[in-house]
């Protein structure tokens, strides 16, 4: 047994047990924070897909996360006056409802990646990641000047999806739904990159001619990848919108594209659990840190340019004493 799976297995517990830890202390905030942690590893895992896999450097990936969002915010909206016109005060509460628009989101977000990058990728380089950014900016301005969903303001939301056998109202619920999520993308990211289409992805990342030579198109493979990375995002992006019960065009920013490749540099890019590793990090110095100052992210730029020019490998592959995760 190797010394990153057994991090990558401590780190996984970890998670797990802070919010049992903190539901035993009547602690709900951090469980809320857990999962948060949770939320923002599941959009780390996927852009890792395009980014640790495929070697697609997304800015715009924001854009997934806020359609996914922005799909579960407006049917929310729309479900909560239909119940509100029916004199359904249980549905209100969110108890009843089913996962559903959870899909719907996943859907819109997998739609809006396969037209993206089927323009994207036909660039590389600079080109591609000036091109995403441009792409989620659009989607930003959009929502800002969508006076019908709250526009600059945001949406409020008054309903939560609800799960079967749990009440999505209680902490620890939403969590454990959360955390699950996280672990099936985690097991899924591990099949998919030791599959024949990860491999053939990964050897287009390196060397694109010489998958072309063997029959194989690069374009389709990193449109495939970008499609399968845009969908994971957007069901964080839904799980976001779910556990705040607020979607903004905020969710569209730039900044919202860098904090979640932030979580993959400090993990590790390419390394399976990287994003679950930087999340972790990154919401603990941001409640930490937070409170000490409004600058804090100048103590997270430091650590960030740490991790560049000491650990290539990221957090996991310095504790590992691995520096590069694949060639």
């Amino acid at each position: 047994m190797n010394r990153e799976f057994l991090i990558n297995m401590v780190l996984l517990l970890g998670l797990a047990v802070v919010p049992l830890w903190a539901m035993a202390g009547d602690a709900p905030f951090t469980i809320t924070l857990a999962t948060k942690v949770a939320i923002l590893a599941l959009a780390g895992v996927g852009l890792n897909i395009a980014l640790g896999i495929g070697g697609l450097i997304s800015l715009g990936h924001a854009a997934f996360f806020g359609i996914g969002g922005y799909a579960m915010g407006i049917l929310a909206s729309h479900a909560q006056s239909y119940t509100a016109l029916m004199e359904w005060p249980i549905l209100i509460e969110g108890t009843k409802f089913m996962p559903v628009i959870w899909l719907v989101a996943v859907a819109a977000s997998a739609l809006a990646a396969l037209v993206i990058g089927a323009l994207s990728l036909r660039t590389s380089g600079v080109y591609f990641i000036m091109i995403t950014l441009a792409f989620g900016q659009m989607f930003y301005f959009f929502a800002i000047s969508w006076p019908a969903y709250g526009g600059e303001d945001g949406l409020s939301i008054y309903v939560r999806n609800g799960f079967p056998g749990l009440n999505t109202l209680v902490p620890i619920h939403f969590f454990g739904i959360c955390y699950s999520l996280l672990v099936l993308a985690l097991w899924f990211n591990a099949c998919l990159a030791k599959s024949p289409f990860g491999l053939a992805l990964n050897a287009s990342r390196q060397c694109p001619e010489r998958v072309e030579t063997v029959g194989l198109s690069p374009f389709r493979l990193r449109l495939t990848a970008f499609v399968i990375s845009g969908a994971i995002t957007g069901l964080s992006g839904a799980l976001f919108a779910d556990l705040n019960r607020f979607v903004s065009p905020t969710m569209f920013s730039w900044q919202t594209s860098g904090e979640i490749m932030v979580f993959i540099i400090l993990g590790g890019v390419g390394r399976l659990y990287g994003p679950v590793a930087g999340a972790a990090l990154f919401i603990t110095l941001e409640h930490f840190l937070g409170g000490l100052s409004e600058y804090w992210h100048i103590y997270l730029g430091v650590l960030l340019l740490l991790v560049v020019l000491f650990a290539r490998g990221g957090i996991i592959g310095m504790l590992a004493g691995r520096q590069v995760a694949h060639d």
